[in-house]
């Protein structure tokens, strides 16, 4: 049996790393993550993990793990921004607010698809003009939802959580590690040693 990751995330593999899984492949999928108009942030977020492990090719007995990450205000997904511009822009209307990072992981081994999703709420302190142009100097936004990581810079900027760090990051340990185990998945000696 390989064990596949089906994301290009470092953040990712460095979580897996902690659960002492080291995969045998890593095969990001190319799929069209574009919401669906009036698409609710959960299912969304719950549809592209599900769709990320059904594109990936592998054997009957391999078991696959993709993951999507989803920065929701209010009904608004805030994915990854394109540019300097939409990254203030998201910034700015997170600013002062509480708001959700939905992370959905899904597994595969052959036809069946074990998943879950892992909601948490999430505050970000009232950004002064100094501070907002200084993370955006950073760069630290490009290619992360919502355009900033707790476990970078802008973890300065989140005063409060409630619910999974790890789920924030990218893959919620726990509960992964649970669904790796009722797909079947018995870490090797090595590793838990």
């Amino acid at each position: 049996m390989a064990f596949i990751l089906g994301s290009g995330s470092p953040r990712r593999l460095e979580l897996l790393a902690q659960l002492g899984i080291t995969p045998d492949a890593v095969c990001p999928p190319d799929i069209d993550e574009t919401p669906k108009p009036r698409e609710l942030p959960r299912f969304y977020c719950a549809r592209i993990a599900r769709q990320k492990a059904e594109a990936i090719s592998a054997a009957a007995e391999d078991l696959i793990l993709c993951a999507d990450t989803t920065v929701a205000l209010g009904r608004r997904i805030l994915g990854k921004p394109d540019d300097a511009a939409e990254a203030a822009q998201f910034l700015l209307a997170l600013s002062g607010r509480r708001h959700q990072v939905i992370t959905s992981v899904a597994v595969r081994r052959g036809d069946r698809i074990w998943s879950r999703d892992v909601v948490s709420a999430v505050k970000m302190k009232r950004l002064s003009d100094e501070e907002l142009n200084g993370y955006l100097a950073t760069g630290d936004w490009q290619g992360k939802a919502g355009a900033y990581a707790i476990q970078g810079p802008a973890g300065a900027l989140i005063p409060w959580i409630n619910g999974s760090f790890t789920g924030i990051v990218g893959l919620p340990l726990a509960e992964t590690a649970a669904l790796l185990r009722g797909a079947g998945w018995t870490p090797n000696k090595e590793a838990t040693a």
